[in-house]
């Protein structure tokens, strides 16, 4: 097991406590609101397995991508079959294939999810370029993950620094694999990409506790949050359209009708020849 697929199955394991599942319940909630409106044919979900983020969605080919298969097998999920595999319950089919390499003509994808993939790729700029690559004109990128700027990130900042400075042995409150690209320095990578962000939006301002009755406790900040400092909840979600400039979309070519050329004025001359002398 390599050390990424060992932060994978850590962050699967962090998705089972009560704050993993707080977070998994207004992820999805977000992806079924915004996913179900989104139309075309092809969409992709990378990475989290732990999650359906293309169940709302209508589209009539729908892909389910893992990028290891020790992962959804460690974590008890449905194991992909290397390739593509025709079985599939909820009309998703399983892929096995490498984020940075996605198996997919160019511009044939409509809609591409990542939820919290690039907090654990390899690479996320190639990650995103390969998610460029894919998606057709006007298609959607939806991304999920954490925000730094946030109790949360704050917490771990400070778990990391105590661990640093050898002063505590507690675990940390978030997963401790994987960096947290933050919400506005993702918009200026996908700003480089030609991609422009079309909605936007924080979520869960609870503290960071760890156990279930101390975050039910702390219900009623969220309407409060959400209204007057929303940029610090501990989750953004963003929708991005790429935008291909000098691109038009035309219908069918019609023949246009010839008009009729003028005809050419004629002046009349008001001034009279003289008349010859014989």
């Amino acid at each position: 097991m390599t050390p990424r697929e060992a932060a994978i199955i850590e962050f699967g394991q962090w998705l089972q406590s009560p704050a993993g599942a707080y977070v998994l319940a207004w992820e999805q909630a977000q992806l079924d609101r915004c996913v179900s409106d989104i139309f075309g044919f092809h969409a992709v979900q990378l990475g989290l397995p732990q999650i359906d983020a293309l169940r709302a969605n209508r589209m009539p080919h729908r892909w389910a991508a893992h990028d290891s298969l020790l992962v959804p097998a460690a974590l008890d999920l449905p194991l992909p079959a290397e390739g593509i595999s025709t079985q599939a319950s909820d009309a998703r089919v399983a892929l096995h294939c490498d984020f940075d390499a996605l198996p997919f003509p160019s511009q044939s994808i409509d809609l591409m999810v990542l939820p919290h993939v690039l907090e654990l790729a390899r690479d996320p700029h190639e990650t995103l370029r390969e998610v460029e690559r894919v998606l057709v004109p006007e298609g959607r990128v939806v991304i999920a993950g954490f925000n730094p700027a946030s109790l949360w990130g704050l917490r771990q900042r400070a778990g990391h620094l105590r661990r640093n400075l050898r002063m505590s042995g507690r675990p940390l409150y978030l997963p401790a694999a994987g960096e947290f690209v933050g919400y506005w320095r993702l918009r200026d990578w996908l700003r480089l990409l030609s991609f422009e962000v079309e909605h936007a939006r924080f979520g869960c301002w609870r503290p960071p506790l760890r156990s279930q009755r101390w975050l039910d406790r702390y219900q009623w900040i969220e309407p409060i949050a959400e209204r007057w400092w929303p940029v610090l909840g501990a989750l953004y979600f963003l929708v991005a359209v790429k935008r291909v400039r000098g691109m038009r979309l035309v219908g069918l070519a019609r023949r246009e009708r010839l008009q009729p050329q003028a005809a050419p004025a004629v002046v009349a001359h008001s001034r009279r020849e003289p008349a010859e002398v014989e």
